[in-house]
């Protein structure tokens, strides 16, 4: 296997009062054309923590204004070869403050709230459907470390590395 990038991101799941998930449709790649939770890339040049990586994706996608006490971190994921252009350490949090409107349009997407039952039906990258789904509906409430090689032309295959106790 050639030699790939490792990026560091962060995602977001954000829910309203009716436990509706706010999902961003992407108008750009990675993952174009599909819906997902906010997120981004850690600003490594600056030392920023996946925390404070989260609170500022979070004000720059939807004006939510949050601060890391807001913020569970219930996983974290190895994805080896995503789409065959590079490996990503994601963590995955889950903000446990509301969030009630609808966010503007911006340049990277427009925003949707999705009852879980709807997300099943919608558009979402695949890796997100195999995987990240079913780990936020098994662990947001804890946390768990998964690594998942996602190398083209197989399916994804996710393997548990931890788990802590709920």
């Amino acid at each position: 296997m050639p030699s790939l990038a490792y990026k560091i991101a962060v995602l977001v799941f954000l829910e309203n009062t009716a436990g509706e998930h706010l999902l961003m449709l992407r108008a750009k790649p990675p993952n174009l054309g599909v819906w997902s939770p906010i997120g981004g890339k850690l600003e490594t040049a600056l030392g920023e923590s996946p925390f404070e990586c989260a609170v500022r994706e979070t004000q720059e996608e939807t004006g939510h204004v949050i601060t890391a006490a807001d913020l569970h971190l219930f996983a974290m994921i190895a994805e080896k070869a995503y789409e065959g252009q590079a490996h990503w350490l994601m963590f995955l949090f889950r903000c446990k403050k509301p969030l009630d409107t609808l966010p503007p349009d911006i340049t990277e997407g427009k925003f949707g709230f999705f009852s879980r039952e709807r997300i099943e039906s919608i558009p979402l990258p695949e890796t997100d459907r195999t995987a990240l789904w079913p780990i936020y509906d098994r662990h947001r409430d804890r946390f768990v470390a998964l690594k998942a090689d996602c190398a083209p032309g197989r399916p994804v295959l996710v393997e548990i590395e931890e788990i802590t106790p709920a």
